[in-house]
């Protein structure tokens, strides 16, 4: 926990820093919800195709989903997201028109996690 997933289009593969954005993410974790380092897992998933609006630009996302383990306030919750929308624009090259977002949620109940020895 948290389990920090970055969806984003093809058009940034060469225009993403990834390790940058998922330590930059780590750290806004630490900061706001209490997190620990060791504890925060990022993975980034390319989008073949993404469509804005009518689809009549060739406009690129980067969405953000980061879960937690239940127990944060809102207020806690909210902070991150605007914390991670905030630095994105750093992680992309030229991310002038890039659609950005960040949803900040609770992990189920049932969630489970281990690192086998």
């Amino acid at each position: 926990m948290p389990q920090i997933t970055v969806d984003h289009s093809a058009s940034l593969d060469d225009r993403l820093d990834r390790a940058g954005l998922a330590g930059a993410a780590h750290q806004a974790c630490v900061e706001h919800v209490a997190a620990r380092i060791p504890a925060c897992k990022t993975r980034f998933r390319r989008a073949e195709e993404t469509v804005v609006g009518d689809g009549a630009t060739d406009a690129a996302v980067v969405h953000v989903e980061i879960a937690l383990l239940a127990g944060r306030t809102e207020e806690a919750r909210t902070a991150l997201a605007e914390a991670v929308l905030a630095l994105l624009p750093t992680y992309i090259k030229e991310p002038e028109g890039v659609h950005l977002s960040v949803e900040v949620r609770d992990l189920e109940p049932a969630y489970r996690s281990a690192v086998p020895a």
